[in-house]
């Protein structure tokens, strides 16, 4: 009988399964370790399954951070690993900055609070926690042997926190970053996953869209985006010899690369591309073979609920980029509005923004950004929406135009001098752009930073609207 020691395990082991008993199956499985002894060139063994078919290992899940988002993340994950625990380990450890809070009376420990009653009564309140999340306010305990780190805490603590976590996680760990938007500056756009990646020597995917934190928590229908496009030396079911942009995780009947593609080079030695499409400096550690593949069913099967929708995508600079620069869009929707004309004129603004958003992705990151994740995806267009229809930059832009004072005012008088993201993004965004003397590519983005700066007033909208129709 010849036996091709390369194909997938799950695939190999289900078309084995059903043809030869459980005698000839233990046989093979010996034949193969013999086997391999002798190619030590050959990819780590892709199959790798107890007598009874199961993978050997589960994968921990760890969240970091616990504010509303986070705890509501949170919640979702640990609602999933009780449902699946033949992909996960059913607890899920939570860590939280630990802080003094008052409940029924008495000073308690955050943490304490939340596994004695079930409820982060600081951050989401009234909403009630599964038993099997665990609140740690251990960093370093929090993560260990984690394999799926969740990441959900404001961007300004993400060096301090992957300082603190470098060489205390396990090597073929990976992430996913729940902090929306990225970084702009003159020299480029970085993305907050590649902080992370970069930081713990990881892979890092990217969740963003229409998401309330309230409304998910109370179970309300809502939907999201994944971006992760699997390193092509995880065993994952849609393994890539190139890893190339792609839009979904092929479907389990559809044609996936050969074995003899996936053969030839060790696992180890094989290299993934960032988000701009270029091999990346990061030398990863494949995730062992006694897991359950990483990829995107095993994401879905963590995220998805009946009340939060997933879609899984490949697209993470996109996905990160409609988070960020939707808020500049959402500024300009609150501007028309304040002045009074009314919806559609905030569906000309949408329709132009929705555009510049394009064309920013596509200029900035064009080997890997999909259009479909901007006009598809909830981290595109539906959040866009979203952030159009109220949220602090639209309600902070009209109520500006209503009193005819500026955003500068707003914030300092409504919101206690905390800048809205609109604003921040909007002046990074038109630095970056002018640096490169693109900023008259992109006069939407650039309208609305005139307008913040006082060089134009909402009046100019119209014709800078007529103006994108030539």
């Amino acid at each position: 009988m010849k036996i091709i020691l390369c194909l997938s395990r799950s695939s190999i082991f289900s078309v084995f399964s059903t043809t030869f008993p459980r005698p000839i199956l233990r046989q093979y499985r010996s034949y193969s370790k013999q086997f391999s002894t002798h190619l030590p060139n050959m990819a780590p063994g892709l199959l790798s399954v107890t007598d009874n078919g199961k993978v050997d290992k589960r994968h921990k899940v760890t969240v970091i951070g616990s504010g509303n988002w986070g705890s509501t993340i949170a919640k979702i994950a640990a609602e999933n690993t009780r449902e699946h625990p033949d992909l996960f380990e059913e607890q899920v450890q939570m860590w939280v900055y630990e802080e003094d809070v008052t409940h029924e009376g008495k000073t308690e420990k955050l943490s304490n609070v939340i596994n004695t009653h079930h409820e982060n009564i600081k951050y989401l309140p009234n909403i009630k926690l599964p038993t099997n999340l665990i609140a740690n306010p251990s960093l370093e305990d929090a993560v260990q042997d984690s394999s799926i780190l969740i990441f959900n805490l404001p961007h300004q603590f993400i060096h301090r926190i992957c300082g603190q976590l470098k060489g205390k996680i396990v090597p073929y760990a990976r992430a996913i970053s729940c902090i929306k938007g990225v970084d702009v500056s003159d020299d480029g756009v970085s993305l907050f996953s590649e902080w992370i990646g970069d930081g713990l020597g990881i892979y890092c995917g990217a969740l963003s869209g229409a998401n309330l934190a309230s409304e998910i928590a109370e179970e309300k229908l809502s939907e999201t985006t994944i971006a992760y496009d699997p390193p092509p030396m995880d065993n994952s079911r849609n393994p890539s010899r190139i890893a190339t942009p792609r839009s979904a995780t092929p479907a389990r009947g559809e044609q996936r690369d050969s074995a003899a593609e996936l053969s030839i080079t060790p696992l180890a030695d094989l290299q993934h591309r960032d988000a701009r499409g270029r091999i990346s400096k990061t030398r990863l550690t494949p995730v062992p073979p006694e897991y359950p593949p990483l990829d995107h069913d095993t994401f879905k099967a963590l995220f998805q609920r009946p009340y939060f929708l997933v879609s899984m995508v490949s697209d993470v600079a996109g996905t990160s980029l409609g988070g960020a620069l939707k808020n500049i869009v959402a500024l300009a929707a609150g501007f028309v509005v304040g002045k009074g004309w009314g919806n559609n004129a905030k569906s000309a603004i949408m329709r132009v923004g929705l555009l510049e958003m394009i064309k920013f992705g596509k200029e900035f990151f064009g080997e890997t950004v999909s259009t479909a994740t901007f006009t598809k995806e909830s981290a595109g267009v539906a959040d866009l929406i979203t952030s159009c229809s109220g949220g602090r930059n639209f309600n902070g832009a009209k109520l500006a135009v209503e009193r005819g004072v500026s955003v500068q005012e707003v914030e300092q008088k409504e919101l206690n001098g905390q800048k809205l993201q609109g604003t921040s993004t909007a002046a990074e965004v038109h630095s970056f752009l002018q640096k490169r003397g693109l900023e008259k590519d992109y006069p939407l983005f650039t309208a609305v930073y005139d307008i913040l700066e006082g060089r134009k007033t909402v009046d100019d909208i119209p014709a800078i609207l007529a103006k994108a129709q030539s």
